[in-house]
């Protein structure tokens, strides 16, 4: 990518900056009582033993790894500021990745602006869009601390997205028999079970730590690929995964705020992605229904999921509960509450919506380059932003574990294919 194109992309960030000053994307004050009417008591909201994940009292929903300090415009200046230091890194490797093609196309008419930088556009709405996620979902789960109720919320709000653009042909519709569907649905139940384990580990613990041990999933899956598909890829394919588990460990006997459900639980969200991986490749082979192109896919999975989670999040969290905790976060948080949910089901959908258009145009090394320092700045921002305390042996293993990731796919694209 041209210089002047990255400079533009940073006078953009500074002038984002600059006008979203009164858009905070600091979390707010953690509250621990808080009264619903004038001269009332405190209004405790608890609805389920810990051992359930189902939501915490607001007595003990905020942690000290969600405390933010009052001053935020500061925050918000450098966490787009990191995105865009990410943005740029990522773009120099698709800007790499398209240049033997442009190459070998010169004498071809002229491209427009979309065929000449649109992997860099993607990417950039990629990390964009989920960097706002996770800033939005964990000041959602803050206020309202009923993380099964939140991924459910996440989950239905891209139907608000979607199914709009198959009523009006923007998009064509799917077209699926029920052998297919049936065929899809243990996807849809991978899919569920990583994007649940995700929203309660960020529920759970500090959305930095979630994002170190998330980047154990190759681990998971070259373990799932060996026991269900009888892979075995070469040795040094195997050699670049102790980086990542000794980072992950590393980081884990090091983290401050470390609890027992947020590991299960991101783990449980790598188990799921991984699952999701490998069914793909044993049964979903060739093409499923009828104009089922990458994002049309992910919303069907998107629907199956959704009503496999209904009847779960009402069980375990109690439909009472949910909206007595919905009421109490309201009153206290207002619009600006009502805000935070919204924002997290938009950027839930739209990061992995762009996220298919960007990985389906770069090839393996840039995807593995692109998708590292994708969690590098979500780790660093969510440090800053939510200010968790972090330790030198922390941050050895985070950067470790991150490496390890890259190191792994590299690894994966030269040794496996030979």
């Amino acid at each position: 990518m041209s210089r002047p194109l990255r400079g533009v992309f940073v006078l953009v960030s500074v002038a984002l900056t600059s006008l979203l000053s009164d858009w905070s994307f600091a979390a707010p004050l953690s509250r621990t009582r808080i009264t619903t009417e004038a001269g009332a008591s405190p209004e405790l909201v608890s609805v389920a033993s810990p051992s359930s994940f189902a939501g915490r009292s607001f007595q003990h929903g905020a942690k000290a790894q969600d405390k933010v300090p009052e001053e935020t415009s500061r925050s918000d200046a450098v966490s787009l500021a990191l995105a865009a230091a990410g943005c740029a890194v990522a773009m120099r490797a698709a800007a790499a990745a398209e240049s033997s093609e442009t190459s070998e196309t010169s004498k071809e008419p002229e491209k427009s602006f979309m065929d000449k930088f649109g992997v860099v556009v993607y990417i950039a709405m990629w990390y964009i869009f989920n960097i706002g996620y996770n800033i939005y979902n964990k000041k959602a789960l803050i206020s309202y601390p009923f993380p099964w109720a939140c991924a459910m919320w996440q989950m239905c709000f891209g139907w608000l997205i979607f199914v709009p653009l198959w009523l009006l042909r923007i998009r064509k519709t799917p077209k699926l028999s029920v052998s297919q569907a049936v065929t899809l649905a243990p996807a849809a139940l991978g899919h569920l079970a990583t994007h649940v384990g995700a929203v309660i580990a960020f529920f759970a613990g500090a959305v930095s730590f979630g994002h170190i041990v998330k980047a154990s999933e190759p681990v998971v899956s070259s373990f799932l690929n060996f026991a269900f598909l009888g892979e075995v890829m070469p040795w040094q394919v195997y050699a670049s995964l102790l980086p990542i588990i000794g980072g992950v460990g590393l980081a884990s006997a090091s983290e401050l705020s470390f609890n027992w459900l947020c590991f299960g639980a991101a783990m449980g969200s790598n188990l799921g992605s991984a699952s999701r991986a490998v069914y793909s490749k044993k049964v979903m082979k060739g093409d499923i229904g009828e104009n089922m192109d990458s994002s049309n896919t992910f919303s069907v999975l998107t629907i199956m999921a959704t009503f496999m989670l209904i009847p779960i999040s009402l069980a375990i969290e109690g439909p009472t509960a949910m909206i007595k905790g919905f009421k109490v976060a309201f009153s206290a948080g207002g619009m600006n509450f009502m805000w935070q949910m919204i924002l997290s089901g938009f950027y839930y959908y739209m990061y992995n919506e762009v996220a298919f258009l960007a990985l389906g145009k770069l090839d393996p090394v840039s995807h593995a380059v692109c998708n590292t320092m994708k969690r590098v700045v979500i780790i660093i921002t969510a440090i800053f932003v939510f200010r968790n305390p972090v330790t030198p042996l922390g941050i050895l293993g985070s950067a470790i574990a991150i490496a390890g990731t890259l190191v792994y796919s590299l690894a994966k694209n030269k040794y496996a294919k030979k």
